[in-house]
């Protein structure tokens, strides 16, 4: 059990932080994307 619980905090939080900062640059790219779509 312990062994499990030692796993999810190696790999979970690395997961949790990763699709983080993913969602947040994904916001980033949109208002990019429509910053240039207004300069059209």
């Amino acid at each position: 059990m312990e062994q499990w619980l030692s796993l999810i905090q190696d790999v979970g939080f690395p997961i949790f932080v990763s699709f983080y900062l993913m969602h947040r640059v994904e916001s980033k790219l949109d208002e990019i994307k429509n910053a240039l779509l207004s300069l059209k």
